[in-house]
């Protein structure tokens, strides 16, 4: 690893610190995030949880994905930006939005998924795999 993956939200009252590299990062198409982004998709990296220190507390909202996990997505309660996400199901990862990076230059998409809910004007990397739902794990 080259070094830690660090960020937070807009105004600084969420930090974290990663030193692992992420086990999967996409572009994620889903309505879900959609509404979140307020465009066409989210990017996200998610990384082992173990490696993760976290700083401020984030506003929590859970869901259901349509693939029946669970989700919590975490915003920031001062400036509202969504930062990070975890799984009930999988509580050993913990995902971050791309654009929650100190650095978002260092996201590299690794796939697309939910392109089944995906728009024409949404225009993702044509080499990337894409997915309609989530990839086999």
């Amino acid at each position: 690893m080259s070094k830690a993956y660090t960020g937070g939200c807009a105004c600084g009252a969420i930090r974290y610190e990663i030193t692992a590299e992420p086990v999967f990062s996409n572009d994620c198409q889903c309505r879900d995030c959609q509404r979140e982004s307020g465009t066409g998709h989210q990017s996200h990296l998610t990384f082992p949880r173990q490696n993760v220190a976290l700083t401020g507390e984030g506003r929590p909202w859970e869901m259901v994905a349509d693939s029946g996990v669970r989700k919590t997505r975490y915003f920031c309660p001062t400036c509202g930006s969504p930062v990070y996400l975890t799984f009930s199901s999988m509580p050993q990862f913990f995902a971050v939005r791309a654009t929650s990076l100190d650095e978002p230059g260092r996201y590299k998409p690794q796939a697309v998924t939910y392109t089944s809910e995906g728009h024409a004007w949404d225009h993702l990397d044509p080499d990337l795999p894409k997915f309609e739902k989530m990839p086999p794990r």
